[in-house]
């Protein structure tokens, strides 16, 4: 009888304690509903190495779970006016933005453009070409160059306009290969698929690729700007992560990964 008793006490004792700490959590759930779940952000393509390093370090100081969904712009913010369960929108241009809150999709007092990108001439380092310039791209050696689908991704638009500018849109137009973010177009290159694109600077350190910066007078600014889903249940969670990004941990990271501060725009 004492083994049984020396058996069943501490059973009760271990029982006990996780009961007392199940409502502890409990209530620490509901005094602080903001500090937990999930956080849902859809983000353009070019943030995706910038952002996974954010949200890792959000995720520990708010003991949180961020899971990011990254594409085009444009694609993204369809998905969100469908009824995508998100919470943060980002975008890298303005018109996707203001459209959703056009709609009332997204809260406008919440809206910010707290980043600007770059755009750079890529090339797959084994297929060991001589381009260090846009105007290198005519050279007839060259038969496929990747940029993203200028019709929903601001990074592939900011690439039609450089061509454009250059003079070289219709020469080279027969060339272009699509990808349908800009971080695939990037892959594209990194594995030879295509030998040169045009990319996010943001996405260009990666193995297997060296890239050239190209003059962004020659292309319209690309203002990443990121605002709360009207929708969204975690609203105080998602203010408290775009103060994260907006603080100078946050700026460290992004400047990191060769995004500016950009000029005001609203």
């Amino acid at each position: 009888m004492n083994e049984l008793k020396n058996y069943i006490l501490p059973l009760f004792l271990f029982a006990l304690l996780l009961f007392i700490n199940s409502c502890s959590t409990e209530n620490s759930r509901k005094e602080n509903p903001e500090k937990s779940g999930e956080l849902h952000v859809s983000s353009a393509s070019s943030l995706r190495f910038a952002l996974e390093e954010i949200g890792q370090a959000f995720e520990v100081e708010n003991n949180v779970k961020v899971i990011f969904q990254f594409g085009s712009s444009g694609n993204l913010a369809q998905q969100i006016s469908s009824g995508a369960p998100i919470d943060i929108f980002i975008s890298a241009n303005k018109t996707s933005i203001d459209e959703l809150v056009g709609g009332g999709y997204i809260l406008e007092e919440s809206v910010n453009n707290f980043t600007e990108g770059r755009i750079v001439l890529a090339l797959n380092k084994k297929a060991d070409l001589k381009v260090r310039s846009l105007e290198d791209l005519s050279d007839s050696i060259i038969t496929h160059i990747a940029i993203a689908n200028p019709s929903h991704a601001p990074y592939g638009l900011a690439a039609k306009e450089a061509l454009v500018s250059m003079g070289l849109w219709d020469k080279l137009e027969y060339k272009l290969v699509y990808g349908e973010t800009v971080l695939q177009t990037m892959q594209y290159v990194q594995t030879g698929d295509a030998p040169v694109g045009i990319i996010a600077l943001s996405n260009a350190d990666v193995p297997d690729i060296d890239y050239y910066l190209i003059d962004d007078s020659l292309h319209k600014p690309i203002i990443h700007m990121l605002g709360i889903v009207t929708r969204s249940g975690q609203q105080e969670l998602a203010s408290d992560f775009i103060a994260f990004i907006s603080s100078s941990g946050g700026k460290e990271i992004m400047e990191s990964y060769g995004f500016y501060q950009p000029e005001p725009v609203r």
